[in-house]
């Protein structure tokens, strides 16, 4: 691929790549070692990717690069609660603020997802990836997938209202 094809791919998929990773670890320079990789990876194996497959494949890499992150430091991180202060712009302080509250409670309830609901729901619901895309890169059965997803958004719809 020509330098330019690969700074496009890397301009328009960065921020996606590093919001999920940022969502996987709370921290945001782990999660900028892990982008990194995540694209010096890719860099090394695009030309066996096909173009309309670009997104999913580069969320397995850095699903896979974060994997490995995670067996090589098997420590505590330290976890920052400012991922969704971040996502959008609001027109008053006071629908910031409501909007704010209610992106922390639901962020609340996905950390404390098991992991497999938690990052199948990150996927699928914040990056939108298809139901199959999430599936391959986390490497479990469509059938699975669908079965996480529906158990974490249940699971979320439930702390809803039992907050309300």
């Amino acid at each position: 691929m020509k330098k330019n094809t690969l700074d496009k791919i890397y301009q328009g998929f960065m921020e996606d790549i590093y919001y999920y990773l940022l969502s996987l670890c709370k921290n945001k320079h782990i999660a900028e070692d892990v982008m990194q990789e995540t694209f010096f990876r890719a860099y090394l194996y695009f030309e066996d990717c096909p173009y309309d497959r670009i997104k999913p494949w580069l969320f397995r890499v850095a699903h896979n690069a974060y994997i490995d992150f995670i067996r090589k430091n098997k420590k505590n991180h330290i976890k920052s609660n400012d991922f969704f202060n971040t996502i959008a712009d609001y027109k008053t302080p006071e629908d910031k603020l409501l909007m704010k509250e209610q992106y922390q409670e639901i962020w609340n309830i996905i950390e404390n997802m098991p992991e497999k609901q938690k990052q199948a729901i990150l996927l699928c619901d914040f990056n939108d990836l298809s139901y199959k895309e999430a599936a391959e890169i986390m490497d479990v059965s469509l059938s699975y997938m669908k079965v996480l997803l529906f158990r974490a958004r249940q699971s979320i719809r439930n702390q809803v209202e039992r907050n309300e």
